[in-house]
């Protein structure tokens, strides 16, 4: 992919999937400008593409206020002279069961992940439609706002709602040529490395460099934090200008598209339902076949 010419903003790219997203936008062309909260992270991400070669630029800033994002937008005009790609990956985790989740358990990580993800995409897309030239807004989801995850009703909350953001933006930018996707990455992470069923394998494959195990990266589609960067460069590419509106997931060895909600199973009466109706109906009727919920467990295979 080819992105000579290109601006992008990678928010939380001090290190780890950030980090992979930024190198890879350098690689292919792109000028980058790396955010992150912790200064010595921004300078080696930096210091890191500069050093391969590429353009970047670097703000510390905690993203999730409005000046942080026109901070981030104004980064990109001002050393670059424009903006064409953002990429929302900034984040924090405060997982507590819901009976022990704080109020700033709770808003905290909703600042981070959803406030920051809609006050940095209004502030590239108000630059974007100035420019009159298109743009993406690639907005970085998780698994637990796809399917839920015990102690984290902040995070999985903000990751749902940024996928409904996408949505709906997608909907907003489309006269203006601006492509919204959402990102569903799984990669080995210091958060994913905490997960027992993992922990083992991660661990051996850091220990000795050896690849990560077929049902890691096909079964679980769990890889490393490069392997999630291929998509990320594809969407800000002229070659995605009509993919839009999309959750998608990529991990390890596998890309997939999730699927838009649905009505699974409908039932009709005349004059509408009464309790009584619903309570006679629903176990055999549209409720038989109840949906999952939750990230399944992982399971490693037997020896």
């Amino acid at each position: 992919m080819d992105l000579q010419g290109k601006v992008a903003v990678v928010t939380g790219s001090g290190r780890g999937l950030g980090l992979a997203y930024a190198r890879a936008l350098a690689a292919a062309g792109a000028a980058v400008v790396v955010n992150d909260v912790d200064q010595d992270a921004v300078d080696e991400a930096v210091g890191t593409i500069t050093a391969a070669g590429g353009r970047a630029a670097g703000v510390v800033a905690a993203v999730g206020d409005s000046a942080a994002a026109e901070q981030l937008t104004e980064a990109a005009v001002g050393e670059f002279g424009r903006l064409d790609v953002l990429v929302t990956n900034a984040g924090i985790l405060r997982d507590r069961v819901l009976w022990k989740m704080t109020d700033d358990d709770f808003d905290s990580v909703v600042k981070v992940h959803l406030r920051g993800t809609f006050t940095c995409a209004r502030a590239a897309a108000v630059r974007m439609r100035e420019q009159g030239e298109g743009g993406r807004l690639i907005l970085i989801s998780s698994p637990a706002g796809q399917r839920g995850n015990f102690g984290q009703t902040n995070y999985a909350a903000a990751k749902a709602g940024i996928v409904a953001m996408a949505r709906t933006w997608a909907l907003e930018l489309a006269r203006a040529g601006i492509t919204v996707n959402a990102v569903v990455p799984v990669a080995a992470t210091e958060m994913t490395k905490t997960i027992p069923a993992f922990a083992p394998a991660l661990e051996e494959a850091e220990r000795t460099g050896t690849p990560l195990p077929d049902w890691l990266r096909k079964d679980e589609g769990l890889g490393t934090v490069e392997d999630v960067a291929g998509l990320i460069t594809f969407l800000a590419s002229d070659t995605a200008k009509d993919v839009t509106g999309q959750a998608i997931g990529i991990g390890g060895d596998r890309l997939a598209l999730w699927a838009h909600p649905k009505e699974k199973s409908v039932a009709l009466t005349d004059g509408g339902w009464s309790a009584e109706a619903i309570g006679e109906h629903w176990h055999d009727g549209v409720g038989a076949e109840p949906e999952t919920f939750g990230i399944p467990a992982p399971k490693a295979p037997e020896a």
